[in-house]
């Protein structure tokens, strides 16, 4: 019975390939849940898996000089916001960076979520989900939702012809119906500063 749950959960691991992060809940299907954490525990034990933290592991991504790569952070939160069953918005100097305003990597990634507050160290870098209400969390996962971290983030005064060329870029696939509907309890400057960029009128 043990190796038959170990063997299907290594399989759906596999399948979802190198660089995917998980939680035992993503095997609640395939035995007890004991059975399941002693699974994980011999794959983490035979390096074909890693623990990152407390019930989050990861298949890791291999290179041929570098070796094991560090995971994605990125993928750890989508991973923990499952776990939760919350979303998670990247918010802070991370979304300016993944909307592609800023060429700032930060070492601390910040996500808001309607679930619990939580800080996770992962090796040099840090992931910090931040408790938020429901009407900022409506546009999460969304070009929109990207942009209003990014632009709360950068500071109405340091919005220059540079990021509006790149947040008009960035926003281009939105239609202005889609536009509007994510721009609904977005800051009135935020809201007013997309409208002007993407040629909205009010």
């Amino acid at each position: 019975m043990r190796q038959r749950v170990e063997i299907a959960v290594k399989n759906t691991i596999i399948g979802h390939g190198r660089g995917w992060c998980f939680t035992p809940g993503h095997f609640l299907e395939m035995g007890s849940e004991e059975s399941i954490r002693k699974a994980l525990s011999h794959l983490n034990k035979l390096k074909v898996i890693r623990r990152l933290a407390q019930g989050i592991y990861e298949y890791p991504k291999q290179h041929d000089v570098l070796g094991i790569i560090p995971p994605d952070l990125n993928e750890v939160a989508k991973a923990i916001a499952e776990k939760n069953g919350v979303q998670i918005q990247p918010a802070g100097a991370h979304a300016a960076n993944l909307a592609g305003l800023s060429e700032q990597v930060p070492g601390r990634l910040i996500f808001l979520t309607e679930g619990p507050s939580r800080k996770l160290k992962i090796g040099n870098q840090e992931i910090i989900l931040k408790k938020t209400t429901k009407k900022i969390m409506a546009s999460a996962g969304t070009r929109e939702g990207l942009i209003i971290q990014a632009f709360k983030n950068l500071g109405k005064n340091h919005i220059d012809q540079i990021v509006r060329a790149r947040a008009e870029k960035f926003l281009e696939p939105s239609g202005e119906k889609e536009i509007r509907r994510n721009m609904r309890f977005a800051p009135a400057w935020v809201r007013t500063l997309v409208f002007e960029i993407m040629g909205i009128k009010k």
